[in-house]
C-alpha cells in the first residue's frame, strides 16, 4: 500500500504566515482539493466547506482542479467574490489533464508575474507566481506549486531545485516558497531518499511542515504528503514562527468524517486563524 489515504480520506490544509507589523499576518495556504470538477461544484456542502476554507486565506493554492470547461471554478469564483484567480495551463500527460488555481485577496496582494516551468519531466509541472505585498517585511516574493507524481516523488522534489534557478534568475528574487502535495513521506519519500534531494541536503532550504505531521484525515494513515519549503533566512526570518501547520477542517467545522473525505484525501496547510 507503500502509505497511501484510504478514497474516503482528506488532505489537510497546510498554513503559512508572513509577517506584518503586529498584525495577523498574510495567510499563505495550500490544498490538494482531490479532483476538483462539476460534481463537487454542484454539491451545496462541499461548496459551503470549500468557501469556508479558501476564505481563511489571502492566498490558497488549489490542487487538482480537472475542470475542462471551468465550470466548477467559475462557480467558486462566484462565491469568493473579493478574490482574483490564476489558472495554470493543464498538464498533457494525463488523462484527466488537472489545473493550479490560486486565489489572492486583492487588497493585500498584487500579481507581478507568473511561468509555467518546463524543464525537467514533471507529470504536472510546476506553475510559478510572482506576488508583491507592501504590507509584509517581504516585499516581493515567489510561490511554486507541486502536485508530484507519487511513483517518481523523489526525482520531482529534487527537480524543484532547477525550478528555483530559473524562477529566481527569472524575476531577480531568491524568496521563493514551494508548497503542495509532495508525497514527501511514508513510503514514497524514505529517510535515505532525502539524500538525493537538493531541498533536504541545501541548507539554505528550510521545510516548514515536518516529518512527524499528519496531512491525512484517515485514521489508517500518518503520513507528511503535503509541505511547504521556503528559501533563505530572509524569507525564513518573515514567516511567523511555528505558523507552518496542517488545519484540521473537519474538527474546526465539526463535520463527520464521510462529508470531510467527500471533499478530498489530504487536510490544507494553513495559516493562523483570521483575527
Amino acid at each position: 500500500m507503500r502509505g497511501r489515504s484510504s478514497s474516503v480520506g482528506c488532505l489537510l490544509l497546510l498554513f503559512c504566515s508572513l509577517m506584518i507589523g503586529g498584525a495577523a499576518g498574510l495567510r499563505i495556504c495550500s490544498y490538494n482539493i482531490q479532483r476538483f470538477n462539476t460534481t463537487k461544484a454542484a454539491d451545496y456542502r462541499v461548496m459551503h466547506t470549500l468557501t469556508k476554507i479558501v476564505s481563511r486565506c489571502d492566498i490558497c493554492v488549489l490542487q487538482e482542479v480537472v475542470d475542462p470547461e471551468l465550470k466548477a471554478v467559475k462557480a467558486l469564483v462566484a462565491s469568493l467574490n473579493r478574490y482574483a484567480s490564476t489558472l495554470s495551463s493543464r498538464t498533457k500527460t494525463d488523462s484527466n489533464p488537472e489545473r493550479f488555481l490560486l486565489w489572492l485577496s486583492t487588497h493585500l496582494v498584487k500579481q507581478l508575474g507568473q511561468h509555467q516551468y518546463e524543464g525537467k519531466a514533471f507529470v504536472r509541472p510546476p506553475f510559478a507566481v510572482h506576488f508583491s505585498c507592501n504590507k509584509t517585511d517581504i516585499k516581493e516574493f515567489v510561490l511554486v506549486p507541486l502536485h508530484s507524481d507519487p511513483d517518481q516523488a523523489v526525482q520531482e522534489i529534487d527537480w524543484l531545485y532547477d525550478v528555483f534557478e530559473e524562477v529566481s534568475t527569472k524575476w531577480n528574487n531568491t524568496n521563493v516558497m514551494f508548497l503542495g502535495d509532495f508525497h514527501a513521506g511514508c513510503a514514497y519519500v524514505t529517510r535515505n531518499d532525502k539524500k538525493k534531494i537538493r531541498l533536504f541536503t541545501n541548507s539554505n532550504f528550510s521545510w516548514l511542515i515536518g516529518d512527524r505531521e499528519d496531512t491525512t484525515v484517515t485514521d489508517t494513515t500518518s503520513c507528511p504528503y503535503d509541505r511547504i519549503v521556503v528559501h533563505g533566512q530572509s524569507f525564513l526570518k518573515a514567516i511567523r514562527p511555528f505558523s507552518g501547520k496542517v488545519f484540521n477542517f473537519g474538527k474546526e467545522f465539526r463535520l463527520r468524517q464521510s462529508k470531510v473525505g467527500g471533499l478530498t484525501k489530504h487536510l490544507p496547510i494553513p495559516l493562523p486563524q483570521k483575527t
